[in-house]
């Protein structure tokens, strides 16, 4: 009998009690049951009828997994299943009796509209999960009953929760708890569970704490770690740790950043959780500073499904592809011979074949350190794959009269140096079109283009001396002064970053990319022409209209998260010809991007306040740390 179903039983049996009295809370603490005899009867004989039906043939699985064989029940996958299963059942029910009404298979109630918002997890429609604590998203017969759920949920520690659905959420920050948005947040202690749960892990950043990061994990465990390469640009592995091996990926002259920051965490009851982030692993990214992760777990499979070379566009084929790139394969061979030869996954392709990816719903966008030639090369990386992701979601704004208007809010910590046909060429890629449309015009044409609805959100001087580690904090935002003081930079994009949470920077990377209404035929159409103009952007043009007697569900926009600073760098420039385009990137940076079905999406999703306030001409300035004697005094010190 496994201590996790244990634990859930239990938990099964306290909430049961506390959910017959409206007096009383639902705790999942011993000490507060008024009859510990009788619950520690009631445990036993749930066990042991647990144990006699994990002994039958089951073939009920978390979220219809696909159901064991008769041979796979000795398999981690079956152990998974025949656990998981009981939990998952008593889960449901508890969900029945707090909600008064039926609930489906994966826990949510059946909509009483066609227009939701996003609920508690990721919906099958690809809305995220943000966690956001305001207000109660799922349709209820009774907002006593919704109110009880919630609390049923809230009681169960982070760290023990499972997110089959996916979930979307701001990093914990000890400078702002709680956030004054009210939204819940990930520790990393939550991110990773129990260290003694752990039977392998890939992880990467770009920034590592090595010494820190190892404490997160028991000694015997075998890691991966993907870091930075060194001034050659060569990919090497090397041992750091017993059990810990660190490799790193090719980078053109050695220029360039390994800048992706994911984990792939694989349990020891079989279960695997993807997490995708926007912190580095060390010590000041989880507790000074503001960033993002997005997680989901998955199942193992009841039996691997054949390799299929052609499955090149999915979640786990990209992962896989992101997995070679950064040179894990090397180094999963050396840890297989040296030591290690029972690990979770023996090759690569083992991802997609032994883990069911059916609920993750998000599209996953890679940028791959090189030079791309062709369409299907130049499709899979960069702002293109990107371009390709939101064509998928069917959010391509379309082209002409008949075009949709989109606006791209775009949040970092990092500014790039910017022309008017790089940013015109990421804005096409955004709206879901193709650069076969303009690759064959001339340059010079390109560039006499004037700036897109684009705002770069990047901190003011004024935003960081007021937050509350003030100049000596913003050690992790870059903007140089010849960047901004260049006769061509785009000022005039700039708005200010400041974090819904509260007065923290954010290291977060996030675009917000929605449909602006347009202006009816009786109004005004002028736009500004020439180049180095932007087309004037009003605050409330950016805000999608709210209608309530709307029942249509079409999205409005999307969303990016990911390591991806709005830099050329990051998301790749393109040359050649629209026959053969080519695609240059620069660093390997990771995200995920899904629709945006409405104004509360929007707010639940934006980790910086909106409408971000635009940049005073002549009077403010953004962030520059080369221009703040306190930084360097700080540095010194």
């Amino acid at each position: 009998m496994d201590k996790d179903l244990e634990r859930a039983l239990a938990l099964s049996l306290q909430e049961s009690k506390a959910n017959a009295s409206s007096s009383r809370a639902i705790s999942i603490s011993d000490s507060e049951d008024d009859d510990d005899d009788r619950f520690q009867s009631e445990l036993l004989q749930a066990i042991q009828a647990s144990k006699t039906e994990s002994s039958r043939a089951t073939t009920q699985s978390v979220h219809n997994p696909e159901p064991p064989s008769q041979g796979a029940r000795s398999t981690p996958a079956a152990s998974f299943l025949s656990e998981r299963a009981q939990m998952e059942k008593e889960r449901l029910e508890r969900l029945k009796r707090v909600r008064g009404q039926d609930a489906d298979d994966g826990g949510h109630i059946s909509p009483l509209a066609k227009r939701q918002h996003i609920p508690s997890e990721m919906h099958a429609n690809g809305r995220a999960n943000t966690a956001s604590t305001s207000s109660s998203s799922v349709p209820s017969s009774s907002s006593a009953s919704s109110r009880s759920a919630s609390t049923a949920i809230n009681n169960i520690p982070t760290s023990e929760q499972l997110f089959w659905n996916g979930e979307l959420r701001p990093t914990a920050n000890k400078h702002c708890q709680p956030r004054q948005d009210g939204k819940s947040t990930f520790r990393l202690t939550e991110v990773l569970g129990s260290k003694s749960d752990i039977s392998f892990a890939i992880i990467a950043s770009y920034s590592t704490s090595v010494s820190w990061i190892y404490e997160f994990f028991e000694p015997s465990t075998p890691v991966i770690i993907v870091t930075q390469p060194h001034q050659s640009g060569q990919p090497t592995i090397r041992n750091i740790f017993p059990n810990w091996v660190m490799t790193v990926p090719f980078l053109r002259n050695g220029r360039g950043c390994q800048h992706m920051k994911f984990m792939l965490i694989f349990y020891k009851t079989g279960r695997l959780r993807v997490v995708i982030s926007t912190a580095n692993l060390c010590d000041y990214d989880w507790r000074d500073i503001e960033n993002a992760v997005w997680l989901q777990d998955l199942p193992p499979r009841s039996a691997p499904i054949p390799h299929n070379p052609k499955a090149l566009d999915d979640f786990p084929s990209i992962m896989q592809n992101v997995l070679h790139a950064v040179n894990v394969r090397p180094a999963l061979a050396n840890m297989l011979a040296n030591g290690h030869p029972n690990l979770p996954i023996q090759t690569i392709s083992d991802l997609r074949m032994k883990w069911d990816w059916s609920k993750v719903k998000v599209k996953l966008v890679p940028s791959i350190a090189g030079k791309h030639e062709g369409w299907p090369n130049v499709i899979s990386t960069g702002h293109t794959r990107l371009m390709k992701a939101v064509r998928d979601m069917g959010l391509r704004t379309g082209k002409g009269k008949a075009a949709k208007d989109l606006v791209v809010e775009s949040q970092g910590s990092s500014i790039g140096t910017y022309s008017t046909q790089w940013i015109n060429e990421f804005y096409w890629s955004a709206r879901g079109e193709s650069a076969e449309d303009w690759l064959d015009e001339p340059k010079s044409k390109r560039a006499k283009l004037s700036w897109p609805p684009v705002k770069i959100v990047f901190p003011s001087l004024k935003t960081v001396r007021d937050s509350v580690l003030g100049e000596p904090g913003g050690g992790t935002m870059f903007c140089r002064t010849n960047q901004w003081e260049a006769s061509k930079f785009p000022r005039e994009l700039f708005h200010d970053s400041n974090s819904a949470g509260g007065r923290v920077l954010m290291h977060t990377k996030m675009i917000i990319a929605t449909y602006r209404p347009k202006k009816s035929i009786f109004e005004s159409s002028s736009q500004s022409k020439g180049k180095g103009k932007a087309k004037e952007l009003s605050d409330s043009e950016t805000e999608p209209e709210s209608d309530d007697i709307e029942i249509q569900n079409d999205p409005i926009g999307w969303a990016y998260v990911g390591s991806h600073n709005f830099t050329p760098s990051a998301w790749g420039t393109l040359s050649g010809s629209a026959f053969n385009p080519v695609l240059n990137v620069v660093n390997y940076e990771l995200g995920i991007i899904f629709p945006l079905y409405d104004a509360k999406d929007v707010e639940r999703v934006s980790c910086f306040k909106r409408p971000a306030k635009k940049y005073v001409s002549e009077q403010d300035r953004p962030w520059i740390q080369e221009e703040s004697q306190i930084l360097r005094q700080s540095q010194l010190t």
